[in-house]
């Protein structure tokens, strides 16, 4: 056992001063006041900075070297893990774009046995395509981009079972039998890469879908005489919706409107092809990314996920959107967590919750992250 103390603790649901965290193993044991701290335990002084949950990101296809998707191996997951730990995100959920039937499973396979080998910071699998509306498939391959086959359909659904699995789909273009197989199953749906009216996608929501990927990007936007997939997300209180706050996705100003107008709906996610790199060109098959040391944009000109970590994230929305820290940590730790279901083990600072801490400086930089990996 350890305790945490002389730092600013934000719970997820309050933030505590004078208060100390005391950590048995992996859980979290208690949150006391200073003044109970137990006399037998290591004791770490933070030197006043911010204490915070460990981010989840749900949404990432990469870290510095290993791209999931390409190497299909427990390495890459690895590598995932460490670059984005590196920046206080505790746990994972990595992420595909469109791509083949074969690597969706073999993605599956790996993901599952990595889970199943006893490593932590991998929490599911979210398979963003192939089953998306081509006039919104942004960077995924033109190539890639299909309707489900009730064949792939079970295999994928067979496969994942026992897994946190994600799907991004476009509904409008899924058969309604297809869809209506994949909603009965255990995979949690999100709304993305989608050109559907605003009554199309109210209507999918009132039949069960509650998330959507990315909010703005990739899906039909809000106008006056028709609202729009966004405008849908905006109108129903059971959706929630990841953004991208990386400067290129979104204006600071669409932050903060979203934000203003869903409240704890609203979370971030780090959408990292790559991250913590340099300036480089980066291919796999038809998909290329191009890093100008800001932004990563294929050889169209479109672009292609981003290359931060959920603090750059985090700092974004603090330092430029101006969203205040307390509900910036929350949008990164505790409200993915309740998205995906893992809400009673991360995202907060609280007794029985899984001991993963970010440690963090006035600017939100990383001082220190808890355990060690």
């Amino acid at each position: 056992m350890y305790v945490l103390t002389n730092c600013t603790i934000y719970t997820g649901e309050t933030v505590l001063t004078h208060h100390a965290v005391v950590v048995d193993g992996n859980r979290i044991d208690r949150v006391v006041p200073t003044d109970l701290i137990p006399n037998d335990l290591p004791v770490y002084d933070l030197q006043g900075h911010d204490l915070t949950a460990g981010f989840i990101d749900i949404q990432l296809y990469g870290g510095q070297k290993g791209f999931l998707v390409r190497d299909l191996s427990t390495e890459s997951l690895d590598d995932m893990v460490n670059t984005h730990q590196q920046d206080g995100t505790a746990a994972i959920i990595p992420t595909l774009y469109s791509t083949s039937r074969e690597r969706i499973l073999k993605a599956i396979e790996v993901t599952k046995a990595y889970i199943a080998s006893g490593k932590t910071g991998v929490l599911g699998l979210h398979i963003e395509g192939p089953f998306i509306n081509p006039e919104k498939r942004g960077a995924h391959s033109a190539a890639q981009v299909r309707i489900p086959t009730e064949t792939e359909l079970e295999e994928i659904i067979e496969q994942s079972q026992g897994m946190l699995t994600l799907m991004t789909i476009a509904p409008e273009v899924w058969p309604p039998q297809l869809l209506a197989r994949l909603q009965n199953s255990h995979i949690q749906l999100s709304m993305g890469h989608t050109n559907a009216t605003y009554q199309q996608a109210k209507a999918f929501f009132s039949s069960g879908i509650s998330m959507a990927t990315h909010l703005y990007n990739a899906m039909r936007p809000f106008e006056s005489r028709e609202p729009g997939v966004v405008s849908a997300i905006w109108d129903t209180p059971t959706v929630h919706a990841s953004i991208i706050a990386d400067g290129h996705h979104c204006d600071a100003a669409t932050i903060r409107i979203a934000k203003q107008l869903m409240g704890d709906r609203l979370f971030l996610i780090s959408d990292a092809t790559l991250a913590k790199i340099e300036p480089q060109r980066f291919v796999f098959e038809d998909f290329t990314a191009n890093y100008d040391g800001h932004r990563l944009l294929n050889d169209d000109g479109k672009l292609a996920g981003s290359a931060i970590t959920l603090l750059d994230a985090v700092r974004f929305c603090v330092q430029t959107v101006g969203l205040p820290k307390e509900e910036v940590f929350r949008m990164a730790s505790t409200y993915p967590a309740q998205v995906v279901g893992v809400g009673e083990r991360f995202g907060r600072i609280k007794a029985g919750y899984t001991a993963t801490f970010a440690v963090l400086d006035d600017q939100q930089r990383l001082v220190s992250f808890y355990p060690p990996r």
